[in-house]
């Protein structure tokens, strides 16, 4: 029988998610993930400090963070581009395998936790999950807003602040 914890948390979480899509439908079940994912992202970002000794971040060790993270948990995130507006990450795998497919809500986690970093190190971000394997892609575009500008308030996702 196949069953160990991992599997077994990952098929739980699909579940949940699975479970309050169709209940509460998407929007909603993906903001009760919010709550989760921008909760996990205060804790892991106060980590990374304490870690790195450093009372902020600047975008170079947010992406950093952001990737080290993502490969703790058995994500594949590479960072494709960074400069002053916007940091460009792809993924390969996902954190939660096979289990994410048809589970979009679970992308809020990536979004808050990623958003959450970002925004309390750098005051601002805006996360736009382009492509994401939940929805069939083979991989995820994640585009992270550093600044306000004209493309990022154009783009679909959502805003991160300093809080």
């Amino acid at each position: 029988m196949p069953l160990e914890r991992d599997l077994f948390l990952r098929t739980l979480l699909r579940e949940l998610a699975g479970t309050l899509q169709d209940v509460v439908g998407l929007q909603e079940a993906s903001g009760f993930i919010s709550v989760v994912g921008q909760r996990i992202g205060d804790q892991m970002n106060q980590a990374y400090r304490a870690a790195l000794g450093r009372a902020v971040l600047n975008p170079e060790m947010v992406g950093e963070v952001l990737l080290d993270l993502k490969r703790r948990i058995q994500g594949d995130f590479f960072l494709i581009s960074l400069d002053s507006e916007k940091m460009v990450l792809g993924n390969r795998a996902c954190p939660f395998g096979d289990k994410v497919v048809g589970r979009p809500a679970l992308c809020m986690m990536t979004s808050n936790v990623f958003g959450s970093i970002a925004a309390e190190n750098l005051g601002y971000a805006k996360v736009e999950l382009r492509e994401t394997i939940a929805q069939g892609n083979s991989g995820c575009l994640v585009i992270i807003y550093l600044q306000a500008t004209p493309e990022s308030q154009a783009a679909s996702g959502r805003e991160y602040f300093q809080g």
